[in-house]
């Protein structure tokens, strides 16, 4: 079963390239997995009749009790079989009706065996969180069919229409999901069948599973998206909104049903919105003008039919609802394939313009005749049998005093009859206006050019309907083969069977009166219809739906317009304001008044605490901006001192690397800010400012405070200085934590880094990283020009120098520089290889390198940073992600889990017994990336900034020559 659902979503990914082979050809080399599917779907049928199951499952996610659980019933049998079935004969179909020439084509025959395949997956799923997982799927998908043409703005509002109200209806099920699995332990739909969870909590479980039902199967409230999505290609009308999709929600009623069918609010809600559903459905179909957007209603007023038969919770019920969901297949999907016929061969679908197609159409009118007989339940069809028994079934629930077993009150069942009866008159009347409409020679009406029609453009609607005749004489075998499901159910008033015939009866006669009735309004069409334009209303939940829509994106574009208004103060604010106003509302609510804080452990945090407040209060005092950025570093140092004295060397050092970082990047940036800040009287606004940040340091400290204070078990960290060395092999338990327990954050992190470092470079400057990188340079000074090769080979040390004025070079640095910096590259080796068992680790390793490549650069300019180091930074953080991930999924080649590590202990005789551990090349790839950041940093804020100093110096001297060119 999975390997089915896996070959629908594999062979989607080749239909590109089979696209361009085949053309639109494509869909018939794309049915052979769907047709694989029905082939091994009735190659079960034996087990299926026998009461057997087909079960597969697969533990995923043991933690979090999560398995892929597949298992196919009677009932999901029958749903592969349509779902795979009709899909075979749709994708047939689509190799007619669209050209190859169509630019949609490879993406939307993907889409569509890709929806196949989601479909299958949830129609499979006995565990509700995978049938979740695929209930989204075919949301996505269906959202990209029917926004096939995104050219077209009905298509998109269509789209965009269907996947909010079916995901919003989505993440409703999903929350009662989870809630069922917490009452009862189990999110298998068959084990909470079998013992359903009871209570108030539980009922509101099952209300939200149903509002997800509801919107899947376009009930009241939720009905308007799925005739707004007719927008979308006519195979996509008959597979998803006929066939397959919408078929979901009533999929999901019919499997909880036998479990839940005496649930509270169950009957309530199913069935008055299931016959309202019915009714308005009918109503509106027999107003409508375009004969597909009639069939769709229809198959609105179909859905609820459906629902409310498989909510009854009788075996007589099951068992019609059975025949009900299988004939609406067939037919339904029969009459929209005969629709596109019409459209492709006479380029409308307006019932005001076809005329006379039934002579000129003989054969796709026969099947048409044959599909809508069984819409509207005429014998000797499936459609009819499937009704008969649903009019046996209603009625024994209707005339039995507690509703045959189901808590039904006698009146209900009858109102629920008498609403059948009505919904089954507006659809037998509806029936015979899409045949009028469709193929009728109408006065006043020229017929309209058709083309012929190709035989197997024809082929899949004449199978369809020659199913749908032939089932309707197989009513004893279709019975026996869902006896198995139907023992899910309690006895009934009687035994209950598909025929054709089953004696004169309150059934037959209740047939007899519908299609009476229904000729009569066919009949009396022009009266009705004035009947029903006296009768309209202009509200409608549709309109509720575009009002709601519109008054949100109003909403977005004034919330957007009052807080991104293109100031970091201003966004800094609103953040600032949010954190105080919720967060901190709660941590004021929670406040008990009594918290245990211990001020300091040693004299020393004290004056260092001191120190750091004075630096912030001096800070905020400081009117010059680069003694405002030195004191923000004392606070930084100060609480690495702070960090150093809790006993945490490895935070203080990356802390002093950072901050040092900080402090570089911050001057660099202030070459192109005033020296001074304003020095403007305090506004109302910096009061404001003044006062928000005073409360936020309050609220920061106060939720350190009562998180501190909240601790009721031993931090976790306890336990792993043991594991640390026996799994992770290092002395050093923060490298262990990094690099082995917590990898998963890490590889996070230096992704993050690389795309942060990619922003700022983007944003700062919009050429490459590489156009800086130069390999031979100009010495401006003295005035004879010479040339300064930087290719391997040179002969100088530190040229960079040489290549600015006197007034910008300093011998200081160049001293400096040329006694620290291979110290600090050898510091910077031995951090990266030392980290996993002392002090040190990638990141603090990657640091010290860019500080080194920094004393570079403030010696000799952006020349001496190209000859430091002539690789791309971009070419260089790629690189050490590249390496970071290849080591993480390398144990898995050794039959290890991803990111596990491993001791290598190697003999060098004399030289000793180095110890290595496989974590540590994670850590090359960790100090890579850091390299390539500080690297792109320096570039984009020292190099490119000297550029545009420099142009702008030369330009004010030369104003004529309009610049130098550098």
């Amino acid at each position: 079963m999975l390997a089915l659902v896996i070959a629908h979503f594999a062979i989607a990914g080749l239909s590109p390239a089979l696209t361009r082979l085949l053309g639109r050809r494509v869909f018939l080399a794309l049915a052979t997995v769907p047709l694989a599917t029905l082939v091994w779907a009735l190659a079960q049928t034996a087990t299926i009749r026998d009461g057997g199951s087909v079960v597969r499952t697969i533990s995923w996610l043991p933690s979090l009790d999560f398995d892929i659980a597949l298992r196919m019933d009677v009932l999901q049998w029958l749903m592969v079989l349509i779902v795979s079935g009709i899909g075979v004969l749709v994708m047939a179909y689509c190799a007619w009706y669209f050209d190859n020439d169509d630019p949609s084509l490879a993406r939307f025959a993907g889409v569509f065996v890709s929806f196949a395949g989601a479909m299958l997956g949830l129609v499979l799923s006995d565990d509700l969180l995978l049938l979740y997982v695929f209930w989204e799927l075919t949301t996505v998908f269906s959202y990209l069919l029917i926004g096939n043409d995104p050219a077209k703005r009905a298509s998109r509002l269509a789209a965009t229409q269907a996947l909010v109200v079916t995901t919003l209806g989505g993440l409703a099920m999903l929350v009662g999901i989870l809630m069922l699995g917490q009452l009862s332990g189990t999110h298998r739909a068959s084990e909470l069948i079998a013992d359903p969870p009871s209570g108030a909590m539980a009922t509101a479980a099952l209300v939200l599973v149903l509002v997800g039902a509801l919107s899947k199967s376009a009930l009241i409230p939720f009905h308007f998206w799925l005739p707004g999505a007719m927008a979308a290609p006519t195979p996509v009308s008959a597979y998803l909104h006929a066939a397959s999709m919408v078929k979901a929600g009533v999929f999901l009623v019919a499997l909880l049903a036998p479990g839940f069918a005496l649930a509270a609010g169950w009957h309530g809600i199913i069935l008055t919105l299931g016959v309202l559903t019915m009714l308005l459905g009918g109503w509106r179909a027999l107003r409508q003008y375009d004969i597909k957007l009639l069939l769709a209603y229809g198959t609105v007023s179909q859905l609820g039919f459906l629902l409310t038969i498989f909510a009854i919770g009788t075996r007589a019920a099951a068992l019609a609802g059975l025949a009900m969901l299988l004939a609406h297949a067939l037919f339904k999907a029969t009459l929209f394939l005969v629709v596109g016929i019409i459209d492709k061969s006479t380029g409308t679908r307006d019932l005001r313009e076809l005329s006379g197609l039934a002579r000129r159409m003989p054969v796709v009118f026969a099947t048409a005749v044959v599909a809508a007989a069984s819409m509207a339940g005429l014998p000797p069809m499936l459609g009819f049998v499937g009704k008969e028994s649903v009019f046996a079934a209603l009625l024994d629930v209707a005339s039995t005093t507690g509703g045959d077993g189901t808590g039904i009150a006698s009146y209900a069942g009858w109102l629920v009859v008498v609403g059948i009866v009505l919904g089954s008159v507006l659809t037998m009347a509806y029936t015979l206006r899409f045949l009028w409409a469709a193929f009728a020679t109408k006065e006043g009406v020229a017929p309209a050019p058709a083309k012929p029609v190709p035989a197997g453009f024809a082929a899949a609607p004449v199978v369809l309907a020659a199913l749908t005749l032939g089932l309707g004489f197989a009513g004893s075998g279709l019975t026996r083969l869902f006896e198995p499901h139907l023992a899910l159910y309690p006895e009934g008033a009687h035994h209950a069977e598909l025929a054709l015939w089953h004696g004169l009866g309150l059934p037959l006669a209740l047939s007899g009166i519908v299609v009476l009735i229904g000729v009569f309004l066919f009949v009396k069409r022009k009266v009705f219809a004035q009947f029903q334009a006296l009768t309209s209303w202009t509200w409608s939940t549709e309109r509720i739906y575009r009002n709601g829509m519109r008054s949100l994106d109003r909403a977005a574009v004034e919330v957007t317009g009052t807080t991104q208004v293109g100031s970091v103060a201003a966004y800094l604010t609103f953040i600032l304001l949010v954190v105080l106003a919720l967060p901190g509302a709660v941590m004021v609510a929670n406040f008990s008044g009594s918290v245990d804080v211990i001020a300091w452990d040693h004299p020393a945090q004290a004056v260092v605490g001191a120190i750091v407040i004075l630096a912030a209060l001096f800070t905020t005092r400081s009117r010059r901006r680069l003694r405002a950025v030195l004191l923000v570093g004392v606070t930084g140092y100060g609480t690495a001192m702070l960090f150093l004295l809790h006993g945490a060397p490895d935070l203080a050092l990356t802390q002093v690397l950072v901050e040092t970082t900080s402090l570089v990047v911050f001057v660099l940036v202030l070459r192109r800010l005033p020296d001074y800040f304003t020095d403007r009287p305090l506004s109302n606004r910096r009061w404001f400012r003044m006062a928000l940040g005073a409360a936020v340091g309050l609220g920061v400290a106060g939720f350190m405070i009562l998180a501190t204070n909240a601790r009721s078990q031993p931090p976790v960290s306890d336990g792993f200085p043991g594991p640390a060395l026996e799994f992770g092999g290092g002395h050093s338990m923060i490298s262990v934590i990094l690099l082995d327990m917590r990898a998963w954050d890490t590889m996070g992190e230096i992704s993050v880094l690389v795309a942060a470092a990619t922003g700022v470079a983007s944003l700062i400057f919009l050429d490459t990283r590489m156009s800086g990188i130069r390999r031979v340079f100009e010495i401006p000074y003295p005035e004879t020009v010479e040339k300064i090769p930087t290719a391997p080979g040179r002969r100088v040390w530190l040229p960079g120098p040489r290549t600015l004025t006197p007034d910008r070079r300093s011998i200081i640095f160049e001293v400096i520089t040329r006694l620290m910096f291979h110290t600090m590259i050898v510091l910077s080796i031995y951090l990266l290889f030392a980290g996993h068992n002392h002090v040190g680790g990638g990141f603090a390793a990657g640091m010290v390198t860019g500080l080194a490549l920094v004393v570079r650069y403030l010696a000799g300019g952006r020349y001496e940073l190209d000859e430091a180091a002539p690789v791309d930074a971009g070419m260089l953080m790629g690189t050490g992600l590249f390496v970071a991930t290849a080591s993480a999924l390398a144990p898995m080649a050794f039959g290890g889990a991803v990111l596990q590590s491993a001791e290598l202990t190697f003999h060098l005789g004399p030289l000793g017994d180095p110890h290595l551990v496989t974590s540590t090349f994670f850590d090359v790839g960790v100090y890579l990336v850091v390299v390539g950041l500080l690297l792109d940093l320096l570039r984009t804020f020292g190099s490119r900034l000297d550029r545009q100093i420099l142009r702008e110096e030369r330009e004010a001297e030369t104003p004529a020559a309009g610049g130098a060119r550098l």
